[in-house]
């Protein structure tokens, strides 16, 4: 089974060798990586060149001027050849050399479309040290109107029901991850199975969590992903997720 790999950057120099190592590092032969730069003036293209020999032929990339990083994941998924399709953006890497092989070992089960696992938060300044754990332990289809989904970092996807269902919407600035599995998850009601592993390191500091004012675009824009695929919800609910957030901040005291 081959797996395809996408990340999307832009202007990434400082940290897409670990993301790029990390795919390195896998212990799973059948991986086709894809890169989708935005236009990156800061060296990021020679760093993603620099590593197409280690790869042997398993490196596709891109540089040009792009819509978003939506429509850069689209053209990723479009270029992908494999089984499988799963996102690792250019802050994120595999917490273990053995994920990817974790990964297809739920999908030899020809009944699932959909795999998810936990994302373990950490320092910039110091990857070992964990801020927060998010588990999608507890994910239901229903949780959506909440405002909460599985860890999207870690979810791989049959890449033949992007070409059926459709792909990510671009007129999203946040969320479109969310509206995403919305369609797949609770509207298609595809099958998943959780994978009960960390796995994947994220450094704090995404475009979703910089600002007060990407909070509320990110809730405005699940309010909107909620109403546009029938599930009925507002922004008084979605907000509260924000107290699962401190139980996360707690449970890292534990792990």
């Amino acid at each position: 089974m081959k797996i395809s790999i996408i990340t999307v950057c832009y202007n990434s120099a400082t940290n897409i060798r670990t993301t790029i190592e990390s795919i390195l590092s896998q212990i799973y032969p059948d991986i086709e990586y894809i890169v989708i730069d935005g236009g990156s003036t800061d060296g990021t293209q020679a760093i993603i060149q620099s590593y197409e020999a280690a790869f042997n032929g398993r490196l596709k990339w891109l540089s040009e001027c792009d819509q978003g990083m939506y429509d850069a994941m689209n053209k990723g998924i479009r270029m992908s050849t494999g089984e499988v399709v799963g996102i690792l953006n250019s802050d994120d890497f595999y917490n273990y050399p053995d994920a990817v092989t974790r990964v297809v070992q739920v999908f030899q089960d020809p009944a699932i479309d959909v795999c998810f696992a936990d994302v373990r938060f950490v320092n910039p300044e110091n990857l070992d040290k964990t801020v927060r754990y998010y588990s999608s332990a507890r994910f239901t289809p229903e949780l959506f109107r909440r405002g909460w989904m599985p860890a999207h970092p870690t979810v791989f996807i049959h890449r033949e029901k992007f070409e059926q269902i459709g792909y990510y919407k671009t007129d999203y600035k946040i969320a479109a991850d969310f509206e995403l599995l919305i369609r797949f998850l609770y509207v298609h009601r595809l099958p998943y199975r959780y994978l009960p592993l960390d796995l994947i390191k994220m450094r704090t500091g995404g475009k979703s969590t910089r600002s007060w004012k990407s909070n509320y675009i990110l809730n405005k824009e699940i309010v909107r992903a909620c109403r546009e695929n029938g599930i009925r919800t507002n922004l008084w609910v979605v907000s509260l997720k924000y107290f699962r957030k401190i139980f996360e901040l707690i449970l890292v005291k534990d792990k």
